[in-house]
């Protein structure tokens, strides 16, 4: 039997399973394309399952489905979420892949108990977008002094709008105070930056960070804000590969908050 894995939380916090060591159904839950929850006993912990069949394709509902089952556990307890389309072949797949990595999966459980996810999109003018038209009128070279000089003043360029989404997040660290971020920094439409972030917070301060983004988005006038959440700590769980399969990696990989290249 093959499963499709949804998330990991405590065993604890479904007193159901202390008297089972086989999956048990999960009840006003339903999974992909309308499949059955299962909690699925791994020594301390549990995994939100559902059957899966290879016939079942995988659509952008599905992950719309996925993401509310992890949402729904999320309501009532710690959860690590695994990656959209993550199936273990077999029953010894999914426990062999959490027995390697209990010891990570039960200290991250600990490390976010309590804490959920707020996203702020902010959008901003790229600094850079009068020097881009007055340098670039034309196609860029692609050999000779012309191409020299042009990659320098692309660095230039690059780096003027790393310090500027590296002051708007700076700003935006100290207003909000998370425990901690992920910020990833593109160009989006012409002459547009956009900054996501990610904030780690305690669920009992999510009244006061709402709050605290009201204040913000009066502030930042320069700016274009977008909140959601609080979602599941999507951002904040470490990824894991060893001893697991490579659809079976949970989380994602946590990137340092200096990740702020622009792309092209």
């Amino acid at each position: 039997m093959a499963w499709y894995a949804y998330c990991i939380t405590e065993r604890q916090a479904f007193p159901e399973l202390l008297r089972h060591r086989k999956p048990i159904p999960m009840e006003a839950v339903t999974g992909i394309q309308g499949n059955q929850i299962f909690l699925y006993p791994a020594s301390d912990l549990a995994v939100i399952v559902s059957e899966h069949s290879s016939s079942e394709n995988l659509t952008q509902q599905s992950g719309v489905e996925h993401a509310r089952v992890i949402s729904d556990c999320f309501k009532t307890s710690t959860v690590l979420p695994f990656r959209f389309g993550t199936v273990f072949a077999d029953d010894e797949a999914l426990r062999r892949s959490i027995r390697s990595n209990q010891r990570q999966f039960i200290t991250n459980i600990e490390r976010l108990r309590g804490k959920a996810e707020m996203h702020l999109k902010v959008m901003l003018d790229d600094c850079c977008r009068e020097q881009i038209r007055r340098y670039n009128p034309e196609p860029p070279p692609t050999v000779g002094k012309a191409y020299l000089s042009n990659l320098r003043e692309s660095a230039a360029l690059q780096r003027e709008r790393q310090t500027k989404a590296r002051a708007v997040t700076t700003q935006m660290h100290r207003m909000f105070l998370p425990l901690a971020e992920e910020v990833t920094c593109r160009r989006v439409e012409p002459g547009k930056m956009l900054l996501d972030i990610a904030h780690l917070i305690d669920s009992a301060a999510v009244e006061r960070y709402q709050n605290k983004y009201s204040s913000a988005s009066v502030l930042m006038k320069d700016c274009h804000m977008q909140l959601s959440g609080p979602w599941p700590p999507y951002h904040f769980v470490h990824r894991l590969t060893h001893h697991a399969p490579s659809s079976a990696a949970v989380g994602s990989a946590a990137r340092p908050t200096a990740h702020l290249a622009a792309s092209a």
